[in-house]
């Protein structure tokens, strides 16, 4: 094929322009099957249409195949690919010893990323995990551009997961998981279009820190919420105070209301069945009797 390119180590790949030409391009059936075979192919095509039709019927459960309502089937005859694409869903027809096909699967596929050690931004060494959600967007692209589709996206997606982490803080993994995860569904979208494969979401499923990090930062929530407890308590001290100060002002403009205050305080401790009773005893009576 003349648009086959031919990447740096070596190996040639189809891009995904060339492929999709490929499966549009409409050619005449019975070129199909010699086209850009030579004469060798010519022959070896003959030979197993001949061996087809001489074992009729038998051949006939060797020739169709099937393939289910969510599969593809790219097949190659003598190494290339055939035109028109991905066969299926349905039956199709295969020619013997000449022709091989591999079966696609277009559902979507969960892969669970394995828990990664990142060293944030901040000097921070976390442990995060992820599970990704792809699916085979083009069988032909995933078959002929990439040897394991799945596996090369399963190693793609933990350097990715590494790569982005290793640009942020630890606050902003723990709170910004889903400007990572849309992050890191962008960047594997792009990098895998080229297999064919279509990334639909990426979540980020936990982030475990270190137990010596663990314990500094409850050390330091717990003391943050003894500090704030502490304001508060003072607060309410301050704000005591002036009520007790403005009660006071109120009792100095009258001398039975200082009386009455003890006879309710008495009422209060009376109510809780106490044994033991404190009666105020004004100091100018007692110096009175003294006198006496």
């Amino acid at each position: 094929m003349e648009s086959m390119s031919t990447s740096s180590n070596g190996f040639s790949s189809f891009s995904p322009r060339d492929l999709r030409e490929l499966e549009n391009k409409v050619e005449d059936p019975a070129d199909d099957s010699y086209d850009g075979m030579g004469a060798c192919g010519f022959v070896l095509t003959g030979i197993s249409w001949l061996l087809v039709l001489v074992t009729l019927p038998f051949s006939l459960c060797v020739c169709f195949k099937v393939v289910q309502e969510y599969e593809r089937a790219v097949i190659f005859r003598l190494g290339r690919l055939l035109s028109g694409g991905s066969k299926g869903p349905g039956i199709f027809f295969v020619l013997p010893c000449i022709e091989t096909y591999q079966k696609v699967d277009l559902r979507t596929i969960t892969l669970d990323v394995p828990p990664q050690e990142v060293l944030t931004r901040d000097s921070v060494t976390v442990s995060v995990d992820a599970v990704v959600y792809y699916r085979v967007s083009n069988a032909t692209i995933s078959v002929a551009n990439v040897e394991n589709a799945h596996h090369s996206t399963r190693l793609l997606a933990q350097t990715t997961l590494r790569n982005i982490l290793g640009t942020k803080n630890l606050h902003e993994i723990l709170s910004d998981r889903e400007s990572i995860s849309g992050n890191m569904q962008i960047v594997l979208d792009e990098a895998t279009e080229p297999w064919g494969i279509k990334v639909e979401r990426v979540e980020i499923k936990d982030c475990r820190l270190p137990v010596q990090l663990q314990r500094a930062m409850a050390a330091e929530a717990e003391a943050a919420r003894e500090a704030r407890a502490k304001v508060i308590a003072a607060d309410g001290e301050q704000k005591a105070a002036s009520a007790l100060r403005d009660a006071a002002d109120v009792m100095s403009l009258s001398s039975a209301a200082l009386q009455l205050r003890y006879l309710q305080t008495l009422n209060s401790i009376s109510s809780e069945r106490n044994h033991t009773i404190v009666f105020p005893f004004p100091i100018e009576l007692a110096r009175g009797i003294m006198r006496r």
